[in-house]
């Protein structure tokens, strides 16, 4: 839809018009050129995250030799045995952690730290080897990240910054910026184009007689719109430069995930630590289930952390410091004591990644993907076929801050610049696309002037 505002003034001086008429020319504005630069790149994000969606089923299939055994019966080995098992087979390895299986078909997982993996944090490397806990036998070893198997590692490297490292990811963070603009300049162009029916059926589902591409490309960008938003916020908690404006803002609210703060541990004279399996034995006692991640003493006078590392509902994030020779509880940290903030970030991060509602949760993100996807394809359409009589492509709508008043454009000024701090990749394609667009604009003035 083109909105004309009639400027009956001298040359030069165009006189405010109303809110409403330069919300929808912004809208428009916003929709059209954003739409088209991040377009490309959200197809990328689209097809990567269908994909990476189902990772735990990649995962099964491509490594199904390392994670399941053989056969789920007779006597269980201690985690004890399993242990001194993957230390004989790589020696010159330290133990970091163990992860107990939650599912008598699944493998122990026996975290080993090994001189010359790199990464930290979210991206340390490590060895992982796979033990039957049936038979002590290695069923295999992988090179993870954080737990993560090097498939999913690639998938969600891919996803994130086209293995491209830190100057790939501002793809992604160009992207997750610009979308909620986008979004909702859309949800202002078709909302307010179907306020005048004043029929809800018109809101939400194509309509008869109308341009089949708009007819599908309005509700379906409505349906979609909460889910996109979503994915956009979520997404730029792990962006380079927008990540770290989150990242303060959580620690300003006191919404940081808690870490479990055990004291240091007394050490009698002969005393012998327990084991991991009498660690796990205390840990299951007291109510902490389902797939459990053991962490050793790494020294004397640390304790041992026995912690649920599950994914999904319910969440699980108990996690307990035990004393290797009193076998008391030292200290706990569960779900209950996470600020609001944190449980929503925890909460939303998993919904992003397809694991906070299992098979129910991948579903619906590779619905999102389909069908963001389809309103790409939609919106490409509506572009091309609304050409001119002459072949062109459709221009881009006007400009809008010549119709603002100055208060009002002095409120956009602010506003824009705490965004462009809040997103240094936003404020940087702005600023860059103003530029261009100035250019542009001062050529054509220049070449239309007699």
């Amino acid at each position: 839809m083109t909105t004309t505002v009639n400027d009956p003034s001298p040359a030069g001086i165009r006189p405010p018009v109303k809110p409403g008429v330069v919300l929808r020319m912004l809208a428009r504005r916003v929709h059209f050129l954003a739409g088209l630069a991040i377009a490309p790149f959200l197809m990328v994000l689209c097809l990567s995250g269908l994909v990476y969606a189902f990772t735990p089923q990649i995962n099964d299939l491509l490594y199904s030799g390392e994670f399941f055994v053989d056969s789920a019966s007779g006597p269980v080995h201690s985690l004890a045995d399993q242990v001194q098992a993957a230390l004989a087979a790589y020696p010159q390895d330290t133990l970091s952690s163990v992860i107990a299986p939650d599912a008598p078909d699944r493998t122990t997982q026996i975290v080993l730290s090994e001189p010359g993996l790199g990464g930290s944090g979210f991206s340390a490397q490590a060895r992982t080897v796979y033990v039957d806990p049936y038979t002590g036998h290695i069923t295999g070893d992988l090179i993870t990240t954080s737990g993560r198997p090097p498939a999913q590692q690639w998938l969600r490297d891919f996803h994130g910054n086209l293995q491209l490292g830190d100057i790939g990811r501002l793809y992604s963070e160009f992207v997750a910026s610009w979308l909620p603009f986008v979004v909702l300049g859309g949800l202002i162009l078709w909302i307010g184009m179907r306020r005048r029916k004043r029929r809800l059926r018109a809101l939400l589902l194509p309509q008869p007689g109308a341009a089949r591409a708009r007819a599908w490309h309005g509700p379906l960008g409505l349906w979609l719109a909460i889910g996109l938003l979503a994915v956009s916020i979520t997404g730029l908690t792990w962006s380079n430069y927008a990540g770290s404006r989150v990242e303060a803002a959580i620690t300003a609210v006191n919404g940081k995930t808690p870490s479990l703060s055990a004291p240091e541990v007394v050490v009698p004279p002969g005393a012998q630590p327990i084991s991991i399996d009498t660690a796990v034995g205390i840990a299951r006692a007291q109510g902490i289930d389902g797939q459990l991640t053991v962490t050793p003493p790494a020294r004397a006078g640390k304790p041992f952390k026995v912690s649920e590392t599950g994914d999904g509902l319910p969440i699980r994030k108990d996690e307990i410091a035990i004393d290797p020779y009193t076998q008391q509880i030292t200290a706990r940290l569960g779900w209950p004591d996470y600020p609001p903030a944190a449980k929503l970030t925890t909460l939303g991060i998993q919904a992003h990644s397809g694991t906070l509602l299992g098979l129910v949760n991948e579903i619906a993100m590779a619905l999102l993907a389909l069908g963001t996807l389809a309103l790409l394809v939609l919106g490409y359409r509506m572009w091309w076929k609304r050409r001119r009589g002459n072949g062109k492509l459709v221009s881009a709508p006007p400009s809008v801050w010549r119709h603002l008043s100055r208060p009002v454009l002095v409120v956009g000024v602010l506003i824009v610049a705490a965004l462009c701090w809040a997103m240094p990749v936003f404020g940087g394609s702005l600023v860059l696309f103003l530029v261009l667009d100035t250019a542009i604009s001062a050529v054509r003035r220049r070449a239309a002037t007699p």
